[in-house]
């Protein structure tokens, strides 16, 4: 009978190890995985904002150019970092409108300079203040740094950004500053104008939509 010993005991020793091996696969959580956002149908519009004076005005107004021509999509990874060659939207410049058509026309023709430089793209490289796992509900503040493209110039940028998430919608506004000579452009001076600061705010009003999660 001794002989059955050293096999019952081998038995009594892998049985053991591989429940508790078959159990830790079952209990395993999934790895994550990466999250893209979509624009959504509406509540996406890019605008700029320029102090001006009209020479035959006797205060300052904003001039301010709205599109809502916009595309893109924004890919986290699954540690929640910005995968840049996913990241980046695209505006139609030829699209935008204020309310004077006289300056549509010059900031097209000149500043902008649509005919060779008909859009604009900010290449996201990283979002900070974004926490690992997004909320399903609640406020965000967060800071997001890209690349910009304009007028045929690439030049890193920083975005004010406040958002808002509902479930798998996230809202709010993005803002930073640049200068005309930043981007090599034409600022504006015709006799219609008495002055126009040299500070343009980009705005942009987006609207994004949590897909589901990408398979790695």
């Amino acid at each position: 009978m001794s002989r059955w010993i050293a096999p019952l005991l081998a038995l009594a020793l892998v049985a053991p190890l591989s429940m508790l091996t078959g159990q830790s696969q079952a209990t395993r959580k999934p790895a994550a995985a990466p999250t893209r956002f979509t624009l959504g149908a509406t509540g996406n519009e890019a605008r700029y904002v320029v102090r001006e004076q009209l020479a035959a005005a006797t205060v300052e107004n904003d001039a301010v150019g709205t599109t809502s021509a916009l595309t893109g999509s924004l890919l986290l990874d699954a540690s929640g970092r910005v995968d840049s060659a996913e990241s980046k939207w695209t505006v139609d410049l030829t699209t935008l409108k204020s309310d004077r058509s006289f300056r549509d026309r010059y900031i097209q023709g000149r500043t902008l300079e649509t005919e060779r430089f008909p859009s604009a793209q900010l290449v996201v490289t990283a979002i900070q203040g974004l926490p690992s796992v997004l909320p399903e509900a609640g406020a965000l503040t967060l800071t997001l740094l890209g690349n910009f493209t304009l007028h045929g110039i690439t030049r890193p940028t920083t975005w004010e950004v406040a958002a808002t998430v509902a479930g798998n919608h996230v809202s709010g506004k993005a803002t930073t500053h640049l200068k005309f000579a930043d981007f090599n452009m034409t600022q504006p001076r015709v006799p219609v104008l008495a002055s126009v600061a040299d500070d343009i705010k980009l705005e942009y009003d987006f609207h994004l939509i949590r897909q589901e999660p990408v398979t790695p």
